[in-house]
């Protein structure tokens, strides 16, 4: 789970790193009893979306007096902003976050995420702030070290946190202050389940202050149970609408933007099916995944999800029963595509337990249902079927 820099800083702000001064907007009728309480000459503009590369995109930006403030809320308020993150669509801004501005004299990169593949706390440090991470690893490797602490620990040790900042090369006082920052980033990732803490920038202003100038979060969806605090900040404006419906029903659903909607029993199964789709030419609509032992009712939910995408030209059903019987499927099917009047193509694949029952069933439905005997067989029919 996702949240908005503005509720990520003030995370930070709790657990006791340094963010600047700012204010949330999010209706224009607040502008100039918010924008009172601000301090300062200059601001920085922020648009609230769950995507990166807004600055690019016109959705950060420094103005130098309150009344260019107020015209820039204005003209950024509901603006699209499309960024390498959000697709062509853009995402629509609804929250606009104004911060005081910093004099900037350094910028770094320092975040921390859980490293599954050691079991520990990665910390990894740039002094390559605000550029794209990513970018930094593939031209200029050397300017980034990465740092593990043990999981279960008290914290980073000291010697640990000196290893962190090694390569920012801070004098004492901004030491102190790094230091808090980083043992308050290991708190968050314990005691929110944080899979993720970015800060890019981490500045060092010109009066020699510490300042989490940008702040991403990202959360473990299978922990947010025990952390409502976490579920309150959820913004389902962010996420996509067929996504929020899956989260109902427990299915693992991402939205893709191809014409062939997929329905499968186990993430390795369902990738596969998406490659081989991709393999005869085509693209696949969705990543979906309706668990080892669903019910009809939630295959029928699952079944509706796809078909409320209208990008959705056919639908390719790959089944291994295991768990999951396939007669139990084929009647959420049945009973999902004759309630919403089916109209694209359908080939279902069925294989393990019941599948001779679950065939019987499909057969007998009177809806037209192509049957394949092997993934290679279901793939290729289903292209073929939307041309």
């Amino acid at each position: 789970m996702n949240i908005h820099e503005y509720q990520a800083k003030q995370i930070l702000k709790e657990y006791g790193s340094p963010i600047s001064n700012g204010l949330l907007i999010e209706n224009l009728k607040d502008i100039l009893q918010i924008t009172s309480k601000l301090k300062g000459k200059q601001f920085v503009v922020k648009a609230q979306i769950h995507a990166g590369g807004r600055g690019k995109a016109g959705g950060v930006k420094l103005v130098k007096s309150f009344e260019e403030l107020h015209l820039e809320i204005k003209e950024m308020m509901g603006k699209i902003l499309v960024t390498h993150q959000t697709g062509p669509k853009g995402k629509e801004v609804k929250k606009i976050y104004i911060e005081e501005a910093s004099d900037i004299s350094k910028e770094f990169y320092l975040s921390c995420l859980v490293d599954r593949e050691s079991s520990k706390i990665a910390f990894i440090s740039s002094t390559e702030g605000g550029m794209d991470i990513e970018k930094v690893a593939a031209e200029t490797p050397d300017k980034i070290i990465t740092n593990k602490v043990e999981l279960g620990s008290e914290g980073p040790s000291k010697q640990e946190i000196e290893n962190i900042i090694s390569i920012f090369n801070f004098d004492e006082k901004q030491k102190m202050i790094a230091f808090k920052i980083i043992k308050s980033l290991f708190k968050i990732i314990i005691e929110k389940d944080a899979s993720l803490i970015e800060i890019n920038p981490l500045i060092v202003t010109k009066n020699n202050q510490l300042i989490c100038l940008d702040a991403k979060m990202n959360f473990d969806d299978n922990a947010l149970f025990r952390r409502p605090e976490i579920v309150k900040l959820r913004d389902l404006h962010e996420e996509e609408p067929a996504e929020i419906e899956a989260s109902k029903y427990d299915l693992a659903y991402i939205k893709l933007d191809g014409s062939i909607g997929c329905m499968v029993n186990g993430a390795g199964l369902a990738m596969a099916t998406m490659d081989i789709i991709k393999l005869y030419g085509k693209e696949p609509a969705n990543f979906l995944d309706v668990g080892g032992g669903a019910s009809k009712e939630k295959v029928a939910a699952a079944f509706k999800l796809i078909l409320s995408d209208k990008n959705v030209k056919g639908i390719l059903i790959n089944i291994f029963g295991g768990i999951m019987r396939c007669d139990v499927l084929a009647e959420g099917v049945v009973n999902a595509a004759k309630e919403v009047n089916l109209s694209v193509p359908l080939v279902v694949r069925l294989a393990g337990t019941n599948f001779k029952e679950g065939k019987e069933i499909l057969d007998k439905s009177n809806l037209k249902i192509l049957s394949a005997s092997d993934l290679n067989d279901a793939a290729k029919k289903i292209v073929e079927a939307i041309k």
